[in-house]
């Protein structure tokens, strides 16, 4: 069976920057699954991977636009602290979540001044090229439950975090 839309995949994979550091791997854990189609994968990946088999590996580099897009100057903020931790007290390099229109963002505070926190929303990987390599596990048709929920669930149920 090939990859295509509505299928739930199955990969292994390493990420590395242009320097080939390894940023991030399944290796060593459980594989990644995935709703192919569905968003769950950067945009590039998803489109080599599409009519690959299990068995098959995949290199392939991104361009910043295909997987996490480019930085964005106007995605840094400077926010109340307030807004940031009950106890108004954050530290550069912390994580946090930001109100915005679209819901909650992501973020890692890049200074405090005063009241404010600047806040950094963009992905830590934007505006990099990135390196993929990929080895299709498994390829199945997605359950309908998988189809309405946009998303593969693991083996022995269904867990939302």
């Amino acid at each position: 069976m090939q990859i295509a839309d509505q299928k739930a995949v199955t990969i292994h994979y390493t990420l590395k920057d242009e320097g080939g550091e390894t940023l991030d791997t399944s290796r060593g854990r459980e594989p990644l699954n995935y709703l192919q189609g569905a968003g769950n994968i950067v945009p590039g990946l998803e489109k080599a991977l599409s009519g690959k088999s299990a068995g098959e590996t995949v290199r392939v580099t991104l361009a910043p636009e295909e997987a996490y897009g480019q930085r964005d100057e106007k995605e840094i903020r400077n926010v109340p602290l307030r807004k940031l931790s009950a106890d108004g007290k954050v530290a550069p390099g912390a994580r946090c979540r930001v109100q915005s229109a679209d819901g909650f963002q992501l973020g890692i505070v890049k200074a405090v001044r005063g009241d404010y926190a600047m806040v950094d929303l963009n992905h830590p990987l934007a505006g990099m090229r990135l390196d993929f390599e990929v080895e299709v596990m498994a390829v199945r048709d997605a359950t309908a439950e998988e189809l309405t929920h946009g998303h593969v669930h693991a083996p022995g149920g269904h867990h939302h975090g």
